[in-house]
């Protein structure tokens, strides 16, 4: 008799176990249908960063593919408060990042992240994401003269990068380097992509030794120099007619990364004896920024507009305005103050959690 009441047990817990799996599973993916649903309903670009001990989403330490210049962690960065933030959207909940799911959801595709160094930067991020969700995947690297490649091989998914700082061409010419504001023959080579993630802004206010052209050619004529926010819509227009003139919106997603802010400049929350981004911890509190948009994102939105085929504006630059805290600061390989880049892991990863839902719903 004990022992068919121990099995009569055994069953009863066995089937109960079975009925809270399912009931789990339920709850998980009706959650996940319902945050999508929201999703598609509200601005996920409006929002307050929030504290989450569950974050970050990953260990750098563990990722090998991270550079030198933002790699924090590895090069000393003592605090750790800037990796427990989350976006939190104002009228909905969004999902966390799922590697699997999105491997899942793109396989066999290509990514292409075209732009500067902090394309670069988003892109590491990206890797690292993924790499942390399937960590014995096997990851087959390749460089050639034109673009890096990182494949996750088991769901034939490619993470590209095309180093680009204007998009538009640099060529070497008798009289010197020729940035050309009205041509872009790179296009040939990022049409064939299924995704691909712009951005441009960092190179084209520089001046000096760190500017990359010599003479600006414009209409055909060659200028010496230009107002730079002209050259820069002008550049930006010539991208936009590329993409309503090749992109075939059938087979390739096309997406631009908003302007990344940079930090150097304190006004708005300046503290005693603060003069950039070097001993901030913290995010800045509430859903705006003292200063406002920078002017260049206007060019953006503007230029945006005019497109006719789809392109999805990834609206990063509020929410990155608010991350005084999330760069390298000095914890780099080269040590200087960079409040340009973002340490990864840190706030490329929101960016990237965004582009998941742009390229899921």
């Amino acid at each position: 008799m004990g022992f068919v009441t121990q099995r009569l047990c055994s069953i009863f817990v066995i089937f109960f176990l079975i009925l809270l799996t399912n009931s789990r599973q339920y709850h998980s993916s009706h959650l996940k249908l319902g945050k999508q649903s929201q999703v598609k309903s509200c601005n996920v670009y409006e929002g307050t960063w929030v504290f989450d001990n569950s974050y970050p989403l990953y260990n750098s330490s563990a990722c090998p593919h991270i550079r030198k210049e933002f790699d924090c962690h590895y090069y000393g960065r003592p605090d750790s408060l800037y990796l427990k933030y989350r976006w939190q959207p104002k009228e909905c909940d969004i999902p966390r990042f799922d590697g699997q799911d999105f491997l899942q959801r793109l396989k066999g595709k290509k990514i292409m992240f075209i732009g500067d160094s902090v394309t670069l930067n988003q892109r590491e991020s990206l890797v690292c994401l993924l790499h942390a969700a399937v960590p014995d995947s096997k990851i087959i690297e390749e460089r050639n003269s034109f673009y890096s490649n990182t494949t996750f091989e088991d769901y034939g998914v490619s993470i590209l990068l095309f180093k680009s700082n204007y998009l538009v061409d640099i060529e070497e010419e008798k009289i010197g380097r020729v940035l050309k504001l009205d041509s872009m023959k790179n296009g040939n080579i990022w049409k064939d992509m299924d995704v691909l993630v712009f951005n441009t802004w960092l190179w084209w206010d520089r001046t000096g030794p760190s500017k990359r052209w010599d003479y600006i050619e414009d209409g055909g004529k060659v200028l010496k120099d230009m107002d730079r926010m002209d050259a820069f819509r002008k550049g930006l227009t010539t991208w936009a007619r590329w993409v309503d003139t090749d992109v075939d919106p059938g087979k390739t997603k096309v997406l631009y990364r908003g302007i990344s802010p940079t930090h150097y400049n304190v006004t708005g929350w300046e503290r005693p004896g603060v003069i950039n981004c070097g001993k901030e911890t913290t995010p800045i509190n509430g859903s705006t920024y003292p200063t406002g948009l920078p002017k260049e994102e206007y060019v953006v939105k503007d230029v945006l507009s005019t497109i006719k085929k789809p392109v999805h504006l990834l609206d990063i630059t509020t929410l990155s305005q608010l991350r005084k805290d999330a760069h390298p600061t000095a914890y780099n390989i080269f040590k200087g103050m960079d409040c340009t880049h973002w340490c990864v892991a840190g706030l490329p990863d929101t960016w990237n959690q965004l582009l998941y839902i742009a390229l899921t719903n």
